[in-house]
């Protein structure tokens, strides 16, 4: 089974396509996690402090 399929390569099994769908949807999760982390830090340092 292969991880990321190229777009021009005729393959049933893999995982992630290289193509603009991906790529969008991988910075997409990557910036909701990096702000979710963001908000518990800062919901943590703000009770914290009140």
């Amino acid at each position: 089974m292969k991880f990321v399929k190229e777009e021009e390569e005729n393959r049933e099994d893999y995982i992630f396509q290289k193509n603009t769908k991906t790529k969008f949807g991988t910075g997409f999760i990557i910036i909701v996690l990096i702000l979710l982390v963001i908000g518990v830090v800062a919901s943590g340092l703000y009770f914290e402090l009140f």
